[in-house]
């Protein structure tokens, strides 16, 4: 990458939250800025500079990503998780896996007011600071403690 790419893309830190959306559209050829978070901006901003500067990930590496998602990312993809995830009552009357939740073992990670939260994801219920809790909603209301629903919360 070129002096020339850095200092502008350094540059382009400074801007306000106006003059990135006008950059933003010059980049994106007309297109609206999707969000007014400065640092997103900024981080599309810099990637498509620098694509436009050296070329985009070829045709085969974007093949080779969705074939690896599709193949080894549970979280996302909903099709590896098993079917009897879905949250409805069971013979013994306890609900089973909701079918948002990652898979068990992941670690959900928030930052909240500048604490890092790791929530580890367990067959039942979750694991956070060393205490098993049952829903990532009794994990929200012990971090902030008021009512939160938990897949808003940690954005699942």
């Amino acid at each position: 990458m070129g002096d020339n790419t850095i200092t502008e893309i350094m540059a382009l830190k400074e801007l306000s939250l106006g003059e990135l959306e006008k950059k933003y559209e010059e980049v994106f050829d007309g297109k609206k800025a999707p969000s007014n978070n400065k640092v997103y901006l900024w981080r599309k901003i810099a990637y498509r500079i620098q694509e436009l500067e050296h070329g985009g990930l070829s045709s085969e590496a974007q093949g080779k990503i969705e074939e690896f998602i599709q193949k080894y990312d549970p979280v996302n993809n909903k099709a590896l998780r098993p079917d009897n995830t879905f949250p409805e009552r069971s013979k013994k009357g306890t609900f089973s896996r909701d079918k948002r939740l990652p898979i068990p073992g992941t670690v959900i990670t928030k930052e909240y007011k500048g604490i890092k939260l790791q929530v580890k994801t367990l067959d039942s219920g979750f694991e956070y600071n060393n205490k098993t809790y049952k829903s990532l909603t009794a994990i929200a209301k012990e971090v902030t403690g008021a009512h939160w629903n938990g897949y808003l919360f940690f954005n699942l």
